[in-house]
């Protein structure tokens, strides 16, 4: 016999009630076991930061009991047996709580990004004040010899420092993944309106580090297949969404633009995705805003998205100026020796100045001389007016592959851009920082509309342009992208696109 319901016996005879859906919705008991994700790769990936992050620990503790052994900190076997159980026992179990309760096994920051790293270090914090506060309130009364700070610290600074190594070279090895083949990656459905997806589309895949493979796309409204045959994967209309994700394999739903305007729609794909183990995204049509200046302020149910203005000044302003000198003049008195040997070359391969003087437009539009060692011929600026029917650049900039007026000498300084270095002087007179948006001649325009903009910022000898693309990119997306380091700039980032630098240096890419 069936049970009955515990609603009243008049209700249930006036009204029948839905039956409780088997498959749509996620258990509320605390108990419950939850939703298997449907993209599964981040298991694995994550079980090796943990082990990873054990050895980094351990590491760190072996480094600092071999100081601690040969410099004779304390003397007795008890106390440096008692320093290995601490080092080697609760050390590395306290940095994997720590890491795991600041995030930084997350499944959505891990392997793209910078809030990776943040994590970790807001860890390292916690971890030097959980050490301190249990060395407080186990210390004994009277008791003045011990391990010494020095070495505890040792152990903590070691330890953060294989840890982001052992990240970097984890995510590396992720990027190899996922340039070849299509494992580790999300395979996402785009919503919306054509045009939208599509520019969805062109971001997500220009970027394969972030692991997001579009591999359909459902119009919000019908198009004809004229249309539709633009789309570069299979566009579909009408179809349930659910039964379309299983049908493509797909783990995430990506909705575009306007798509996520209806609040009503949203919220009921929501609760369909309940229990499905699909992600949902929303791709608004705010563009070019980084998560800093993003924060959601839910009001009586609704989320609000708040802008952040860009933070240009404050104590992280002032710490990047600080780091911009220092940096300089420990660059110029430690390449002092490589920038007389190159100005040597450059002066005996070709008579004329060894360096290369140009007027630039700086911060807030002032005009400043940069530094550069000389890579053309003296008579380049007469031969310029000869060459642009070969100019292969766009917008305001110059650019031939294979510029006759350089130099051999002056190809390799660009390949290798060892030309730049001189602009330290730059950095150290405080015209330039190490990164911002290049700085543009002063007689290549008025730099007017978006362009000005790259002026609120000082002018770098890197940048986000750069480190994704140098000469091979478009104006229109060099502008983009220094527009988008003005809005979006943090000390952090700064140290992100410092890193990248060494690689596309070293690779060369886009140099010419």
């Amino acid at each position: 016999m069936p049970k009955r319901s515990n609603v009243p016996d008049y209700v249930a005879d006036r009204y029948e009630l839905p039956p409780v859906p088997k498959t749509n919705g996620v258990a509320r008991n605390a108990f419950a076991r939850g939703t298997a994700r449907r993209a599964r790769w981040h298991r694995p990936y994550i079980l090796c930061l943990v082990i990873g992050d054990l050895l980094c620990a351990m590491a760190a503790s072996w480094t600092a009991i071999s100081q601690f052994a040969n410099n004779r900190v304390t003397s007795g076997f008890d106390q440096i047996a008692q320093f290995q159980l601490v080092a080697y026992g609760m050390m590395p179990l306290i940095w994997l709580l720590l890491l795991w309760g600041n995030g930084a096994y997350d499944r959505r920051v891990i392997g793209l990004g910078t809030d990776e790293f943040k994590r970790v270090f807001r860890a390292t914090i916690a971890v030097a004040a959980t050490v301190s506060f249990l060395a407080f309130g186990f210390q004994k009364a009277g008791q003045d010899e011990g391990l010494s700070r020095g070495t505890v610290g040792f152990v903590i600074i070691a330890a953060m420092a294989y840890i982001f190594g052992m990240r970097l070279l984890a995510r590396r090895a992720l990027y190899v993944v996922r340039r070849r083949g299509r494992l580790a990656t999300y395979r996402m459905l785009l919503i919306g309106s054509l045009p939208e997806t599509l520019f969805v589309y062109k971001v997500v895949s220009r970027n394969p580090k972030a692991g997001l493979v579009p591999v359909a796309i459902h119009l919000s409204e019908h198009l004809p297949a004229s249309r539709r045959a633009q789309a570069p994967v299979p566009v579909h209309y009408g179809r349930d969404l659910v039964d379309l994700v299983h049908e493509l394999r797909a783990d995430t739903i990506a909705v575009c633009g306007s798509a996520g305007a209806e609040p009503d729609e949203l919220r009921r794909l929501a609760w369909q995705l309940e229990g499905t183990g699909i992600d949902l995204v929303v791709a608004p049509q705010l563009t070019d805003i980084a998560g800093p200046r993003v924060h959601i302020r839910p009001i009586e149910g609704l989320p609000l998205l708040h802008v952040e203005e860009p933070k240009l000044s404050g104590m992280a302003w002032l710490a990047k100026n600080s780091l911009d000198r220092i940096a300089a003049f420990i660059g110029l008195v430690l390449l002092a020796p490589l920038l007389l040997v190159i100005s040597l070359a450059i002066s005996i391969t070709d008579r004329g100045p060894a360096f290369f003087r140009q007027l630039r437009v700086g911060h807030e539009g002032r005009v400043f001389k940069v530094w550069k060692f000389r890579t053309m011929y003296t008579d380049a600026e007469e031969r310029k007016s000869k060459l642009e029917a070969q100019n292969e650049g766009d917008g305001m900039l110059f650019k031939i592959r294979d510029d006759p007026r350089v130099t051999p000498v002056g190809r390799f300084l660009r390949a290798s851009s060892i030309d730049e270095l001189p602009q330290l002087i730059n950095v150290l007179k405080g015209e330039m920082s190490l990164v911002g948006p290049r700085p543009l001649p002063a007689d290549d325009g008025d730099y007017l509309g978006d362009v000005r903009r790259r002026l609120l910022v000082r002018p770098g000898m890197t940048g986000l342009w750069q480190v994704s693309g140098r000469s091979d990119l478009s104006w229109d997306e060099a502008v983009r992208l220094d527009l988008y380091y003005v809005d979006n700039w943090s000390l952090a980032y700064d140290l992100s696109i410092l890193w990248r630098t060494v690689g596309v240096v070293l690779r060369r890419k886009g140099a010419y």
